[in-house]
């Protein structure tokens, strides 16, 4: 089940869509022990880019009716330190209200982790933060954007590629097939318990940091991070299955990305909320990710095994 709303600001919506699932999400939150928020810091300098601090205070409101324990709040940026996205983004206020502390994931001792290269094998290490890992509830909240290299960003990128510590993110561009492989594969370890779109204001075009705004109104979340960002790509008028890793992660049986597979509450007409989003400038050359069917036999094997019943 994916929950979608009209939004009318970054905290309206994201409350209004948390409350329609509220007692699935109350049921979820009494039985962990590390609850763990993921906001988007890919730029601490480019508040667009970046979860608005709003979404994740009515984050905090639901959770904490049912969640008496300290609430990590963890980023890895791509530009900038964690404490500056905290500082410019108004995060540090949210000590004075809530039970939280913020943690780089920087700071966690990494785990290794082999990915794709250009040429199709599985012998790039990158280090990913044991604190997603280790995590019983993973929250990942962000805003919609488009990318420079996989047509969409969302919840469950969000976490992958900030889960990758500093000095390794660069290494997980090797080319639209690479990457979306191992973006699928490595996502699988890390899967959000729970993912939140803020939609108020998406980001369009040059995404994932010098694009630009658009007023998009849109709400979006679920208990399965694959249908909330499959939802979320038609909201932004994309083909979910022209995203490799969620046509990749729908393969293993993560959860459905097509509309007709879901069960869509919230809003009568969701497609009434459609607000097409202009692509990145490369978007004609991301779609170039799908494999020749000798190379889908070179990394089937590896991939398969990451199935949910595999």
């Amino acid at each position: 089940m994916v929950v979608v709303a009209q939004s009318n600001g970054h905290y309206d919506g994201t409350r209004r869509v948390l409350g329609l699932i509220e007692e699935d999400l109350k049921i979820v939150l009494q039985s962990k022990s590390l609850v763990v928020v993921k906001p988007n810091f890919v730029s601490t300098y480019s508040e667009l880019s970046a979860t608005p601090v709003e979404a994740v205070k009515a984050l905090l409101d639901m959770i904490s009716k049912y969640y008496d324990k300290e609430i990590i709040i963890t980023e890895s940026p791509a530009m900038g330190s964690f404490e500056n996205g905290l500082r410019n983004y108004g995060y540090y206020g949210l000590m004075d209200e809530y039970n939280v502390e913020f943690i780089a994931l920087d700071d966690y001792e990494g785990v290794d982790f082999y990915v794709w290269d250009r040429n199709l094998n599985r012998n790039v290490k990158v280090k990913v933060s044991k604190l997603i890992l280790n995590s019983d509830c993973l929250i990942s909240i962000t805003r919609p954007k488009t990318h420079d290299t996989v047509i969409v960003t969302l919840t469950i990128k969000n976490i992958v590629m900030g889960a990758i510590q500093r000095g390794y993110k660069s290494l997980m561009h090797q080319g639209y097939k690479a990457i979306n492989l191992s973006l699928a594969y490595l996502a699988t370890f890390m899967m959000p318990s729970l993912g939140i779109i803020d939609g108020f204001i998406g980001m369009e075009g040059n995404g994932p940091i010098s694009g630009s705004p658009v007023e998009s109104r849109f709400a979006v979340t679920g208990l399965n991070p694959v249908e909330v960002d499959g939802i979320t790509c038609s909201l932004m008028g994309f083909d979910p299955s022209d995203v490799g890793y969620l046509y990749y992660l729908n393969l293993l049986g993560y959860g459905s990305i097509k509309p007709n597979d879901m069960s869509i509450i919230g809003v009568k007409h969701w497609t009434r909320l459609i607000k097409r989003f202009r692509p990145h400038h490369g978007y004609r050359s991301q779609l170039k990710w799908r494999l020749r069917p000798e190379e889908w036999l070179k990394v089937k094997d590896i991939l398969l095994k990451r199935g949910k019943k595999g």
